[in-house]
């Protein structure tokens, strides 16, 4: 069975050796036509602690590693656009 791979970007580097990924979906509302934006949080394993907030990276799903955490992170993919979170 294949695993997952979603795209989103670093919202949190908090923990040790992990990462809290928002992911973004946008569908269309089925009565009202709409496009709706939804958002999730997920968290995923970060080996070396590399990435920083507010890149965007890719992550696949893996076997739980802890109560909560059961993805990895692949790689990035680039560097958000929206630079309103400020890292001091």
């Amino acid at each position: 069975m294949p695993r997952r791979i979603l795209q989103g970007t670093v919202k949190s580097t908090a923990n040790d050796k992990t990462v809290v990924v928002e992911v973004e979906r946008r569908f269309r509302h089925p009565l009202y036509g709409k496009f709706v934006k939804q958002n999730k949080k997920y968290k995923a394993h970060d080996e070396n602690n590399e990435y920083k907030v507010g890149e965007i990276v890719a992550i696949e799903e893996h076997r739980p590693l802890s109560k909560t955490k059961s993805w990895i992170v692949k790689g990035r993919v680039g560097v958000s656009k929206d630079n309103s979170v400020n890292v001091d």
